[in-house]
C-alpha cells in the first residue's frame, strides 16, 4: 500500500519553530522530487518548497526563504521541512507531495503523484 504520512504540525507562538516530517511507504522516495505546499482557509494551495531528486537542488517561495529548510533522508524514506521564525501568516494546512517534477515546474501541484494527508500548522500567541 502506497502511503505518504505527515507529522509534526501543531500550535506555536510567533517566532517559534516546527519540523514537519513526511514518511513514505510502498514507494522509494529517492526516485522522486518532493515539494511542500500549504493551504490557508479561503486561499488557494501554494507552493512552499521543493527539493529535486536528481541533484538535490532546492527552491523556496519568497515568503519563506531564509526561514524554512527542506531536506530528505533517503535511508529513512522521509522528507522534512524545518520551519523557523514562524509568523501568523504561515498558518495553514501543510502537505507534502512527491512526483517526477523538474525544477522549472516545482510549484505546480497538479504534477505531483503522491500526497500526504496534510498537517495543521497554527502560529498564534
Amino acid at each position: 500500500q502506497l502511503q505518504f504520512v505527515e507529522s509534526g504540525g501543531g500550535l506555536v507562538q510567533p517566532g517559534g519553530s516546527l519540523r514537519l516530517s513526511c514518511a513514505a511507504s510502498g514507494f522509494i522516495l529517492d526516485y522522486y522530487s518532493i515539494a511542500w505546499f500549504r493551504q490557508a482557509p479561503g486561499k488557494e494551495r501554494e507552493g512552499v518548497s521543493y527539493i529535486s531528486s536528481s541533484d538535490g537542488s532546492t527552491y523556496y517561495a519568497d515568503s519563506v526563504k531564509g526561514r524554512f529548510t527542506i531536506s530528505r533522508d533517503n535511508a529513512k524514506n522521509t522528507v522534512f521541512l524545518q520551519m523557523n521564525s514562524l509568523k501568523p501568516e504561515d498558518t495553514a494546512v501543510y502537505y507534502c507531495a512527491a512526483g517526477f517534477v523538474g525544477t522549472g515546474k516545482a510549484m505546480f501541484p497538479g504534477l505531483y503523484e503522491y500526497w500526504g494527508q496534510g498537517t495543521q500548522v497554527t502560529v498564534s500567541s
